[in-house]
Formats: structure tokens, sequence, C-alpha cells
């Protein structure tokens, strides 16, 4: 009964937090938006600095580190609970159709599949999310299924199998615990991501076996994987490359919908 009650009061929050989006997610509005790396935020923070009530946080990565960061965040007490959690960064392809630079996005509506399934169309949502919806939409984003893993998708074989599994469109690390944290204290969340690797592309090493136990870069071992194998400098430089193209993307797609 007390698990029942809590979920309702949680329920009767998001409601009303996000009461005020039922027309369009109208700005200034209290937005903390949750990157896992500050590669992912360096655009968008050039974009923050001129928006007011929007906070930035970069988590690390994986869904501990996230997790732990707004766990951490919310309880410091020195500001209020934000009216909106987004997050945000990179995600590879798993659906084919989606293309470098693709910004992605995924509200759920409640805890049921079959309400997570409908906020691809936006069928499903409750009144008070539709405006959210409607707002990434015209700013170019679309809606997607997420799948939250526990490492990166490194081959195109790897992603062709998540996809065959779990009917997800995309790929990433941080979100599922970003919005368990978000869900516990009744703040309305949202997955917005950029496509950072494609369906069929096979990053050029595989960066779970450079991490460390937090899963941060080892440089010390990406140096010593470079130095076995020069032929992938090219590989990597392409790689910063799409990655900083898609960075610049996702940002862009952020202001307009923060634009009234």
């Amino acid at each position: 009964m007390q698990q029942t009650q809590s979920a309702t009061a949680s329920a009767r929050v998001v409601a009303a937090r996000l009461a005020g989006c039922h027309t369009g997610c109208v700005w200034p509005m209290s937005t903390l938006i949750c990157f896992a790396l500050k590669e992912e935020a360096a655009p968008f923070r050039k974009v923050a600095t001129r928006r007011p009530g929007v906070i930035t946080l970069t988590t690390g990565i994986g869904r501990a580190n996230a997790g732990k960061s707004v766990r951490e965040f919310l309880a410091g007490g020195t500001l209020a609970p934000p009216d909106l959690v987004l997050t945000c960064g990179f995600a590879g392809g798993l659906n084919p159709d989606l293309k470098l630079g693709d910004v992605v996005f995924e509200i759920r509506s409640g805890g049921s599949r079959r309400e997570s399934a409908q906020t691809k169309s936006g069928e499903g949502l409750e009144p008070t999310n539709v405006g959210c919806y409607e707002k990434l939409v015209a700013a170019g984003a679309k809606p997607v299924k997420f799948f939250c893993a526990d490492r990166v998708a490194t081959t195109a074989a790897e992603k062709k199998k998540l996809h065959d599994e779990t009917g997800a469109d995309a790929v990433e690390m941080e979100s599922a615990a970003i919005h368990a944290v978000c869900a516990e204290r009744g703040i309305p969340c949202a997955t917005v991501r950029v496509i950072s690797d494609t369906a069929g592309e096979d990053l050029p090493l595989d960066f779970n076996a450079l991490a460390r136990p937090d899963k941060s870069l080892d440089y010390g071992k990406l140096a010593w994987a470079i130095a076995r194998s020069p032929g992938k400098i090219g590989a990597l430089m392409e790689l910063q490359k799409k990655t900083n193209f898609a960075a610049k993307q996702l940002a862009a797609v952020l202001a307009r919908v923060m634009t009234d």
C-alpha cells in the first residue's frame, strides 16, 4: 500500500511539473541536461550560457556513474529540483535507417511496455507530455526506442544482434539510470541523443578493452593500441570528425527546442 501511495504521489508531481508543457514545453523552465562526456556537451554549453534556468551536468560513462552523479546533484540542496531532466549525448545506431547526425528521442509516459512502445508515435502519451513530444519533433528530432547497454557496441554485428533481440533503434549507456533516479523523485525525464555511429559501422577500436574500471578511457591503453595498429589512426581521426559533427547537430536541436 505504501509503495502504491508513493507511486501515485510521484505521478501527481510529474503531472504538475509537466503542466507547463501541455501546450509546448515553454522555456525558460528549470532544466538539467546530462551528458556522459564533456565532448558531447561542449557545443551545447556555448548555447546554454544564454539560456536561463538551464544547467549541464557531466556524469561519466555508464549507468553507475550516471545514476550516482544525478542522485548527488539532486541531493545537493543548493538549488530547487529541476522541472525537467534531459539525458543527452551520443548513441549508436541499431536501426539501419538512422544516419550520422540524426537526433533521436524517447519520452517515457509510464512504466508499462505498452506505454513505452506508444511513445514512438506519441499516441500513448499523457496530455501533459504531448507538448514536449511535439516540440522535439518540430526541432528535427525523431522518436525512437532506446536500449541502455552495459558496454559499447563496437561492431555492426553486435549492433544487429542488439537490434534483433531488443527491437531498439539506438543504444546508449546512461539513460536508464537517470530515468530511474528521476522517477524516484517525480521529475519528468526524456532521452535526447544523436547518432554518432551507424548500425552498419564498425568502430576502429574495441573501446571496452581500453576502459578503466570506472569506464573512463585509459589513455595509456589507447596509446598502446595505436602503437600496435598505427593503421587505425586515420579511422580514429575520422571518428573524431563524426563525433564533433554529431555533437553540433545535437546542440542545434536542443537550442531549437528551448526557443519559444
